[in-house]
């Protein structure tokens, strides 16, 4: 969310930066929510006098009254009471037109970087680096599920019957790889310094609104039905808010997080045949990292946060690129985000496996997260970045692992966390 006083001062970098956005039908709401403030200080202006006003007579009424002067003071007591209501008719319009600017002000996008490309959709996002080299095997890659499905690793018809289409089990070795990616996405980002925090998986709506924007909300999250809690999309959610309201001292941070959770998503919408088995779910499991920092320091952390994806992705073989979101891809809160894609043999494309977001101070101003420095308080800043989602993280390891017999090696880095296996051997053809 923008500064409103940013707004007022700045409405032609707003709309600008709306434009670049492709989000043309909110132009009219940057001089909405001026004209709108503009009448919440006059209402706020005209009660702060009239209060000013009443103590100033109060302090007249009792004077009149000790000069036994009653009739004059019997006239004040009436301008008192004409006051009084007036005052409770602007504190009404008060709380009316703080409601309005608050709605707008959490719809109107954050101002981008300069360095984002303009673009309409993630179909103009431009490709910054590659690491590792793409390979196409000289044999065919099934489907990531009927490769699951040889290893006897998953069931989807069970899931379907249980909790309906987007859900399942995986069983066996692949249940267990699933869980050592998770387990080594922990340590790795331990070892990078990184505090591990397992977060609460419900938070309240107004943390679910400090964190993302509206057309997000109702796309991602499901809400507990007669409960102010709703289910986290990404324990960022979680993450972020756990300093909501705060003021941490400078000397404190940045404060470096990484977080493990479940993952629940509606995910609206129709989806193509790459989309299913376990690449889009309602749930899922996840390792994330946040930060809470200075301002000047984000962009430093940013190149930090996503070069920890690729090299725990390059640390498993796993070929991958960075992606810069362009303009019309970022979500309303973001300043700069990049995707983290994983090279697919089968499909002889990347896609995206991760996603990594500086928000600036957005929401820290929405959830008042603030820094004590020593030049006075401020709004620090946030950022974001997915470690590994394991379902989608499996479908590019097993295809980039998988042998022409049908087996799966493992890398060296997993060997721990699987008990010592080194080659997943399939248990039908």
């Amino acid at each position: 969310m923008l500064d409103l006083k940013f707004v007022r001062e700045n409405p032609d970098i707003v709309k600008q930066n709306i434009k670049n956005k492709f989000q043309d039908s909110k132009l009219p709401l940057v001089d909405e929510v001026i004209e709108l403030d503009a009448q919440n200080r006059a209402a706020k202006a005209e009660a702060d006098n009239l209060r000013a006003s009443r103590n100033k007579l109060s302090k007249e009424i009792g004077k009149l009254m000790g000069q036994g002067r009653k009739e004059e003071a019997e006239a004040v007591k009436a301008q008192v009471n004409a006051n009084a209501a007036r005052l409770a008719e602007l504190e009404v319009k008060e709380a009316e037109l703080d409601e309005k600017v608050l709605k707008i002000m959490m719809t109107i996008p954050n101002i981008i970087d300069p360095s984002v490309p303009i673009g309409k959709d993630d179909s103009e996002n431009v490709e910054i680096e590659k690491f590792g080299e793409p390979v196409v095997p000289d044999f065919e890659i099934p489907y990531h599920t009927d490769i699951m499905k040889s290893f006897d690793g998953i069931d989807l018809d069970a899931a379907g019957k249980v909790a309906g289409n987007g859900f399942y089990y995986l069983m066996g070795d692949i249940a267990r790889l699933h869980s050592a990616v998770i387990s080594y996405a922990r340590d790795f980002m331990i070892n990078r310094g990184f505090t591990y925090c397992v977060p609460p998986f419900m938070i309240r709506s107004n943390v679910v609104t400090g964190v993302m924007s509206f057309a997000e909300m109702d796309a991602m999250m499901y809400k507990i039905e007669g409960e102010d809690l709703y289910l986290i999309g990404t324990s960022e959610h979680s993450m972020i808010g756990k300093f909501i309201d705060t003021i941490t001292p400078e000397e404190q941070l940045p404060k470096t997080l990484t977080s493990y959770s479940p993952c629940f998503r509606k995910e609206k919408g129709a989806h193509g045949i790459e989309e299913r088995g376990v690449y889009r779910i309602h749930q899922f499991e996840k390792q994330e990292m946040i930060v809470i920092c200075k301002p000047e320091e984000s962009p430093m952390w940013y190149d930090k946060l996503w070069q920890n994806t690729v090299d725990l992705f390059r640390s498993m073989d796993i070929p991958v690129r960075t992606l810069e979101c362009c303009s019309g891809d970022l979500a309303d809160l973001k300043v700069k985000s990049c995707d983290v894609e994983a090279w697919s043999p089968r499909q002889k494309k990347y896609f995206e496996v991760g996603s990594c977001s500086n928000l600036g101070d957005a929401q820290a101003r929405r959830l008042k997260i603030r820094v004590d420095g020593k030049d006075g308080k401020y709004l620090a800043h946030t950022l974001n970045n997915t470690v590994v989602a394991p379902p989608r993280m499996l479908i590019a390891f097993l295809e980039n692992h998988l042998q022409a017999d049908g087996s799966v090696t493992i890398p060296e880095v997993l060997w721990p966390y699987m008990g010592g296996t080194k080659v997943l051997i399939p248990k039908q053809k």
